[in-house]
């Protein structure tokens, strides 16, 4: 028998973030901070920034769209995947980007393939089943 408290609480996981505080997957490892706003404001985040897009499908971007260095890691983002969807999709399964068939800048591979790697490590396999 399923605990009342764990219905109500799985209930919630519906409820949408405010789109102020999108679920950020990646960049609170990498740089320690939380907030999209706080990524905006330092280089370095903003500079990772296109692979929390990459890997993170839970992000809702619309409030940032009309900021430059969002919408270039938005289209870097959709570069790298048209490029690794297959390997991406096979490690963390996501929502497709629009493809882009550009060219990538392949010195930052191993900087994909590291985030890719650390987020299989610490995101739940595919398909598995928590309870």
């Amino acid at each position: 028998m399923k605990n009342p408290l764990w219905l109500t609480l799985a209930g919630m996981q519906n409820i949408p973030s405010p789109p102020s505080s999108p679920t950020l997957k990646l960049l609170p490892a990498y740089t320690g901070m939380h907030t999209f706003e706080a990524i905006l404001q330092v280089p370095r985040a903003r500079r990772l920034l296109w692979l929390e897009i990459l890997f993170n499908d839970e992000l809702d971007l619309q409030r940032w769209q009309k900021h430059p260095e969002v919408q270039d890691a938005y289209q870097k983002a959709c570069l790298w995947f048209t490029t690794y969807r297959s390997l991406i999709q096979s490690v963390l399964p996501r929502v497709s980007l629009p493809l882009d068939n550009g060219k990538i800048d392949q010195r930052e591979y191993r900087r994909f393939a590291e985030a890719l790697q650390f987020l299989a490590l610490v995101l739940p396999p595919p398909n598995s089943i928590s309870e």
